[in-house]
């Protein structure tokens, strides 16, 4: 029995096929969805979605967080963003880094908030460059 997985951010629907498993990076840890399994919500961190048929990747998003719902036949990964691995770019990805460190820099001892946005979004960057470092953009 094949799993239903779906890829949705607030710009678009990535992805909605049928595969053998997903591998997903939970707050916790990567998580595989597979058929049959028991139902579970968790937070995504920063990281890769792996696609798999049988014992291959045939595909790798890269999403910045969110949440996904996995269930005995389904997979829904509602993204705060998503892209293929293939899309990525090194450059532009440490590009980013470099602004949002110095964003950080200058952020006050007391702006709380600012602080978790940016730290979030430094944790999101520096897990899409150890992504493509590691998988290549493709």
């Amino acid at each position: 029995m094949p799993l239903r997985i779906e890829i949705v951010s607030p710009e678009k629907r990535l992805v909605e096929r049928e595969v053998d498993m997903a591998v997903v990076p939970g707050m916790e840890g990567d998580i595989a969805a597979m058929p049959d399994r028991a139902p579970l919500m968790l937070q995504l961190r920063g990281g890769v979605v792996a696609l798999y048929q049988g014992d291959k990747i045939v595909d790798r998003y890269f999403v910045t967080g969110g949440f996904a719902d996995m269930g005995a036949d389904h997979c829904t990964i509602l993204a705060d963003s998503a892209q293929l691995m293939s899309e990525l770019s090194v450059d532009e990805a440490k590009s980013r880094l470099r602004d949002l460190e110095s964003r950080w820099a200058e952020i006050g001892p007391n702006d709380v908030d600012m602080h978790d946005q940016i730290s979030r979004e430094l944790q999101s960057v520096r897990a899409e460059l150890e992504a493509v470092q590691e998988h290549g953009p493709a």
